[in-house]
């Protein structure tokens, strides 16, 4: 029986072993998604007090993004969901305004601000009668 060296086993087997862990290290440095990229630039902003939020809050809706993402759910919003979901807000207003809610949601009087500021202001006059 011929018994092989016990140092150039223990070579073989190194070897053996860098080359099946090759694959998993290269799959590993493998190009970022541009979920990842959207999301390391957010998280960036975050910690650089950009964002008009607090870093918890911040932090949380970059994850939450990211998590869409991935999902491939982020940015395929019909405009008709969109305009449903800004138009419910006004459910929680008194019966007397949900009407002039509604038209401010939907563009009519002026808007000013902006969310990264703290938020829209937006103003109807309407007349007493």
């Amino acid at each position: 029986m011929n018994r092989m060296n016990p140092v150039a086993f223990r070579c073989a087997l190194a070897l053996a072993l860098v080359v099946s862990i090759h694959p998993a290290w290269a799959a590993g440095k493998a190009k970022l998604s541009q979920a990842q990229i959207d999301y390391q630039h957010e998280r960036a902003r975050c910690q650089r007090g950009e964002s008009g939020q607090s870093l918890a809050t911040c932090l949380k809706e970059a994850g939450a993004a990211y998590d869409e993402a991935r999902r491939g759910s982020l940015g395929n919003t019909q405009p008709a969901d969109l305009a449903r979901n800004a138009t419910q807000r006004c459910d929680a207003q008194p019966a007397g305004d949900r009407e002039a809610c509604m038209q401010r949601i939907l563009g009519a009087g002026k808007t000013e601000g902006s969310v990264s500021g703290g938020g829209l202001l937006r103003e109807t006059e309407t007349k007493s009668r």
